[in-house]
């Protein structure tokens, strides 16, 4: 029998982020009864009963109104297809008419969810062990864990009420500099991030992609939850403020089409100028990449969504509008109920955000929200959250916790908070032989 010691293994299986997801997995398992506010995931409501063949049959329709024969449009299914992907026009045509990012097609790589479209553009800037990522303080896991499997150096950097602080990012630049290195990228979320829901403010936008231009750094935008944002309070993405082509934006279908596809694209319009004087996109250069991780993004479920978006007029936000009312309506309803249920009071030091869209509220407990707290949420009250922890690489974040609403109906989020409150009364106090509780009884 073979061994091998974990330790002659890559660095990143040791990655702590990935024990945390871990554990997580492991005892939503082993209580599957418990009302979760755990997972991110989307509502299954709106692919309930989903038509996949109606979706084919559209977009096959439009390959062939386009110029194919019905036959080569059909066979368009079955084959690899080109690593760039096959609906690269459609996508573009909606984020132009919903957002105003003006991408020509072949800017664009359609990819197997946002996740490969970071670690494709993480594996293409990051040349060297010089160059750094920055990341908001927390974060996405995805763009750690990426980091973590290529071996780059993750530079965190806080976020406030109005997100990314931009000076504090300035002076990471400076700090990088004066030790030899580089912020070489920043990765962003500015529409009510994972985990914290916290939005860019409409001035700080600008001022970030400012500072892209004067230290030369890159903005890697994830635009997972823009679209949950009340009508009438919407904001430019990076994007489509960005003359000077320094953001590569990355979006995600799993929100507003369905998760299991995993159908994402990057935006990638950057200029690669060779040593001879040749010159292509970055997406070119993505795409080279795809080839040697996964190919090509699955055809099929490229039509899916292709098929999805030609229904509703080639609008994401048409597509959308069903799925942001649910969200809004979950946030709200989390929201309020966590208000009445606490209107009896709380443990000193128990407070949440109120964020405007999204998924996720983030909590502060006067304890530590780590995994024995968990447990005992879990096995005493039957309701699961997220410890936030891992969402921080500069290491806070040890006292708060996320609740997510997006995946639960409204009654059971009523429920859900009824019994975190509960638990919270009993078990948000300091623990039995902790300096704290010996305060406490002083």
């Amino acid at each position: 029998m073979t061994f091998l010691a974990r330790d002659s293994l890559h660095a990143s299986l040791q990655d702590p982020v990935l024990e945390s997801i871990g554990f997580l997995n492991e005892i939503m398992n082993r209580y599957p009864d418990a009302l979760s506010f755990a997972p991110g995931a989307p509502h299954p409501a709106p692919y309930a009963g989903l038509d996949t063949a109606r979706y084919l049959e559209r977009f096959t329709a439009h390959e062939a109104a386009a110029g194919r024969s019905p036959d080569r449009a059909a066979r368009l299914l079955y084959e690899y297809g080109p690593a760039r992907g096959l609906i690269n026009g459609i996508v573009a045509e909606a984020l132009r008419r919903d957002q105003g990012i003006d991408a020509d097609p072949d800017t664009l790589v359609i990819t197997v969810g946002a996740q490969e479209a970071m670690f494709l553009a993480l594996r293409a800037l990051i040349a060297s062990p010089n160059d750094l990522l920055a990341v908001s303080d927390p974060c996405f896991v995805g763009i750690t864990c990426a980091a973590s499997l290529l071996g780059a150096g993750v530079v965190p950097v806080p976020e406030d009420a109005d997100g990314l602080d931009v000076d504090a990012l300035a002076e990471a630049c400076r700090a990088a500099r004066r030790c030899g290195r580089r912020i070489r990228a920043c990765y962003v979320a500015p529409d009510y991030a994972n985990p914290s829901g916290t939005r860019m403010a409409a001035g700080r936008r600008p001022r970030l992609l400012e500072l892209a231009e004067q230290e030369d750094f890159l903005v890697l935008e994830d635009n997972a939850y823009g679209f949950t944002a009340l009508p009438g309070t919407e904001l430019p993405a990076l994007k489509a403020l960005d003359t000077g082509r320094r953001v590569v934006h990355i979006g995600t279908f799993a929100k507003v089409c369905f998760p299991g596809a995993r159908v994402g694209y990057v935006v990638a319009d950057q200029t690669v100028r060779a040593a001879d004087g040749s010159a292509v996109t970055l997406a070119a250069e993505l795409a080279r990449l795809k080839t040697a991780v996964t190919v090509n993004t699955s055809p099929v479920c490229q039509a899916l969504i292709a098929g999805m978006l030609l229904e509703h007029g080639g609008s994401l936000a048409e597509l959308s509008r069903t799925r942001s009312v649910i969200y809004r309506r979950n946030l709200d309803r989390l929201l309020r109920a966590l208000d009445r249920e606490t209107a009896a009071g709380l443990p000193d030091g128990v407070e949440w955000n109120r964020p405007g869209g999204g998924f996720f509220v983030r909590m502060r407990l006067p304890v530590p929200a780590d995994t024995e707290l968990l447990e005992a949420s879990a096995a005493q009250y039957g309701v699961l959250w997220t410890p936030m922890a891992p969402f921080h690489p500069g290491g806070a974040g040890t006292r708060t916790l996320r609740l997510s609403c997006s995946y639960l109906d409204p009654d059971q989020i009523d429920e859900g908070v009824r019994r975190l409150v509960a638990f919270l009364r009993a078990h948000a106090g300091p623990r039995p032989g902790t300096a704290a509780a010996a305060g406490a009884r002083s």
